[in-house]
């Protein structure tokens, strides 16, 4: 009789894995980074429920999928490593070493760069792809606190703000040589290209504004007034209209890069920080650094309809069926 039961315990468990592995196999995952507990959690995007959690490397901050939408990257700061997921499933398929503190990375428009910055290192390391493997170009010495990144169209420039001395700077990707490096406001933390390529859009985190400047010349042209620790962008893909977190004030503001203006504001709790948006343009996903939550957002009437517990500061967010990034 224990035998029996036994064995109908055995089949039961094997059951119950595969019908959850078969959920997670056909759901639209949602990725989130759990940057302090060193873990991945994977959402259902349609019932908001948790598939699973599990550990993945120290302090994975930002990810990103590779061009061929193979695979999707998570940067493991502290652990010196990239950890490479199915984009469908989430499960990790490999791991490549000795990535010096990638916290942010990045692939040029034209697939040819990719791009780490390190912050704790104080550089940035410029790696050849040849479409599956990297091979270190150089590394960049910066100020300090190099973290988020942006390209030019072109893919000649990758401009990189730097938290603690408050700069960005232009880095040539053929050469690998800074161009030039100019002042912002305080602790620059996000920054984007507008789809016109004329402008840079630039999260002060250490005050409250959207600095643009015209990369070409240097110059700031405007500020743009948004919340408190401005912080992250996420195009809405209309080629118009972008995102911008705002870690202290709680808020996110939508901008017009036509027109240079903040046209709408959503509140949010708890620090949101990354975003991504679904492919149909309805809801926004946003990481919530300090509640230790996922907020989804309606976009049309801008309110929060679901608040998703995940893991301690969570960062990086994704999913397959997202809208583009421009």
């Amino acid at each position: 009789m224990r035998s029996r039961f036994l064995w109908l315990s055995v089949v039961l468990s094997l059951c119950s894995s595969l019908v959850g592995a078969h959920a997670a196999n056909n759901a639209n995952v949602v990725v989130v980074l759990n940057s302090r507990d060193a873990t991945v959690s994977l959402l259902d995007q349609n019932t908001y429920k948790e598939l699973s959690t599990f550990a993945v490397g120290k302090e994975p901050h930002h990810l990103m999928a590779t061009p061929d939408n193979k695979s999707l990257i998570v940067a493991n700061a502290v652990g010196d490593e990239l950890v490479f997921l199915d984009p469908k499933t989430g499960q990790i398929q490999r791991r490549v070493k000795d990535i010096a503190d990638p916290y942010q990375i990045g692939f040029s428009p034209d697939q040819k760069w990719f791009v780490s910055n390190s912050l704790r290192l104080d550089r940035v390391d410029v790696y050849h792809y040849d479409g599956k493997e990297l091979t270190l170009a150089k590394r960049v010495p910066l100020a300090k606190l190099p973290s988020h990144m942006a390209f030019d169209a072109a893919s000649t420039t990758v401009f990189i703000t730097q938290q603690g001395s408050d700069q960005i700077s232009a880095i040539d990707l053929a050469s690998q040589k800074v161009k030039w490096t100019i002042p912002v406001g305080k602790v620059p933390a996000g920054i984007a290209m507008t789809q016109d390529d004329k402008y840079l859009l630039v999260g002060i985190m250490g005050s409250d504004y959207v600095e643009v400047i015209d990369w070409r010349t240097q110059k700031t042209v405007k500020r743009i007034k948004a919340g408190a620790g401005a912080h992250n962008f996420r195009a809405f893909g209309d080629k118009r209209y972008t995102f911008v977190s705002n870690r202290i004030s709680n808020t996110i503001n939508i901008i017009d890069q036509n027109t240079l203006e903040n046209v709408g504001t959503i509140p949010v709790p708890g620090g949101p920080d990354c975003m991504e948006l679904t492919d149909d343009g309805k809801t926004l996903w946003v990481t919530l650094r300090w509640i230790k939550k996922v907020a989804v957002i309606d976009v049309a009437s801008k309110k929060v309809i679901k608040l998703i517990p995940v893991g301690r500061s969570p960062h990086g967010v994704f999913f397959l069926n997202s809208a583009p990034r421009i």
